[in-house]
């Protein structure tokens, strides 16, 4: 899609994709009318590329694995009275082709010519292969 760019995000803690999606149906991690959102300090500064058919990449245990559609971004107040960025996100977990990235802090932007094929319905359910096997596959383009 044109004038389009995607989010890469760590997500810290998790163990698998399905750990995600755990988190995310806790009401911390939720707005008012049930989305599961993110948020961060950062305001992203390229909002309209965004909001123009972008996706939230996560990476977990150092491959982004799957992403989800970002559908608006929300101000919030913390109980510290800053305000910070909601991403809000679309509740569908899409599985991506592994791909290694390396730890970072924040979010990055992603050009969608960068960005992991989606897997398809057909290998959603596939079991994951070990992790240590999957960045190895990754590292020489297998996967």
């Amino acid at each position: 899609m044109k004038n389009t760019v995607h989010l890469v995000k760590l997500s810290v803690g998790t163990e698998d994709v399905a750990n995600l999606a755990q988190w995310q149906t806790m009401r911390q991690a939720q707005t008012a009318d049930g989305l599961p959102r993110h948020v961060t300090r950062m305001w992203p500064k390229r909002e309209a590329e965004v909001l123009n058919g972008g996706s939230i990449y996560w990476v977990i245990k150092g491959q982004i694995l799957c992403r989800q559609r970002i559908l608006r971004l929300d101000e919030v107040e913390g109980s510290d009275g800053i305000r910070r960025c909601a991403i809000v996100l679309d509740p569908e977990l899409i599985r991506t082709a592994p791909t290694q990235k390396r730890p970072f802090q924040g979010w990055r932007y992603l050009k969608p010519e960068d960005a992991p094929i989606d897997l398809g319905t057909a290998r959603a359910d596939d079991d994951a292969l070990p992790a240590d096997l999957s960045a190895q596959l990754a590292e020489i383009g297998v996967l």
